[in-house]
């Protein structure tokens, strides 16, 4: 249980949920506390304001009684000095030595303080705290004698308590709120999610059949929803492209394993003569190169399809010189059948590539061409460039294929005739094999057939500036 719940803290719904709150609360905390210092400072602004207004208003009513000023009692006077005292405000007037020749209000109630300069005081009795405005007057003997104005800081601490504890009070609740709101909006947000994962956990090796589907707008989670839906389409591809080629080479290895199997019981049967038992190891040793060659092709295929083609591997390659020596090299096979081998190649043909690579391409192309062409009929090899590629073309005139086969020609083990492939040698990987090769060298085969009119195959190679 423990786990668990250690394990839940750290989904991305309560991650998300605690940065929320967590950011609120820092913002709430700056935000009130701006708020507090703002009020405090324009409640002082406004007790500033009322203390010298009083004090520009009493100065108006000062006269010069006995050689040193005093307020003047009349009944105006009188009236704005009740409203005064009403309002909280004290009013006296001192000298240098702290005496207290006048004044109205709570004023003796306010600390003795001699001040300096003009302006504002705070000071701090044991009853109360005053905000007082200092105004210095010069009598007519020439000395000072300072107004002044105070009120008490009593409201302006209530107002900023007051506020203080709304803010104490509401800042859980604002959390809390905030907190279940979080909470909702991560839910609501991540659920698509959940259900992804859901779908996801049912999709096996077994059951790739499934996809996410997701119905919900084209936001993110859309957008990786259709993510996996892809991904998943070419997982299945390559899983299923996988269980046929196993069952392929599985179909393959079993064929020249069960002929040799019954060859040898078969002539363990009885007693053979000396000419059965040569003509016996004969079939079982070509049984046996069948077996090399499917074994070989296959790991061949595998180090392609693996693009283990180091750059070192490359180099400069004279296509001119390798076209005309395979031609060369082919043309005892092709007289011996008899078919015309003619070649058209253009001079200064260069690429970047492998040598004995494109020599095993090639000699694939070449000799399915001779095989499935007749007696009489003839295969044409043609090579020429532009300024970005090479194009080979290998055009042959036998039977022609139909176009049905065309787009699975370059799968693995994949034959026109099961029959006409047996009779040949064939083990279906050699036009698999040139397709690899083609693409390691960044070229493109395409192939173009049609029935009784013969097959051709192209190959579009980049071009290498002459060396």
């Amino acid at each position: 249980m423990i786990k668990k719940l250690h394990f839940g803290k750290r989904t991305i719904r309560v991650q998300l949920t605690t940065w929320y709150i967590l950011l609120l609360a820092c913002t709430l905390m700056l935000f009130s506390s701006y708020l507090y210092v703002v009020l405090e400072h324009s409640l002082l602004r406004q007790l500033n304001t009322t203390l010298q207004v009083t004090a520009t208003q009493t100065l108006s009513n000062l006269i010069n009684k006995d050689g040193h000023p005093a307020f003047h009692i009349t009944e105006e006077s009188q009236a704005m000095t009740e409203q005064f005292v009403q309002a909280g405000i004290a009013v006296r007037l001192i000298d240098q030595q702290g005496h207290i020749w006048d004044g109205f209000g709570s004023y003796s109630a306010i600390p003795i303080l001699i001040p300096q300069k003009k302006g504002y005081l705070d000071l701090s009795s044991p009853e109360k705290n005053w905000r007082v405005y200092n105004q210095p007057i010069q009598t007519s003997k020439g000395y000072i004698v300072w107004l002044q104005v105070a009120e008490s800081l009593e409201p302006v601490y209530k107002a900023s308590k007051h506020l203080f504890d709304l803010i104490i009070l509401g800042f859980p609740l604002v959390l809390l709120i905030a907190g279940l709101g979080g909470w909702f909006l991560a839910n609501r947000a991540l659920n698509p999610i959940q259900q992804i994962i859901s779908k996801a956990q049912r999709i096996s090796a077994s059951n790739f059949t499934q996809r996410i589907d997701y119905k919900g707008p084209p936001d993110e989670v859309g957008r990786l929803a259709k993510t996996i839906d892809k991904m998943l389409d070419r997982l299945e591809f390559a899983f299923e492209h996988e269980r046929r080629f196993t069952a392929d080479a599985a179909h393959e290895l079993r064929t020249p394993l069960t002929v040799i199997k019954g060859r040898i019981g078969v002539t363990l049967s009885r007693i053979r003569t000396p000419e059965e038992y040569e003509i016996t190891l004969q079939d079982l040793e070509k049984e046996a190169d069948r077996l090399i060659r499917l074994t070989n092709g296959l790991l061949f295929l595998a180090r392609l399809e693996l693009r283990q083609i180091q750059p070192s591997f490359l180099q400069p390659v004279d296509l001119t010189n390798l076209l005309g020596a395979l031609v060369e090299q082919l043309e005892p096979l092709s007289a011996s059948k008899p078919i015309i081998l003619k070649e058209t190649i253009a001079k200064n043909l260069w690429i970047l590539g492998n040598p004995d690579y494109l020599t095993s391409l090639f000699l694939n192309l070449l000799d399915n061409a001779l095989k499935y062409t007749q007696e009489g009929g003839q295969v044409i090899l043609e090579a020429q460039q532009d300024e970005e590629q090479v194009k080979i073309t290998i055009q042959d005139t036998g039977l022609g294929i139909e176009a049905k086969h065309l787009p699975y020609l370059f799968e693995r083990f994949y034959r026109v005739e099961e029959a006409r492939s047996r009779q040949t040698g064939g083990v279906g990987l050699g036009l698999a094999i040139a397709q690899e090769i083609c693409r390691l060298h960044g070229g493109k085969l395409t192939v173009d057939s049609q029935i009784n009119q013969g097959t051709t195959f192209s190959l579009f190679l980049p071009r290498t500036r002459n060396f």
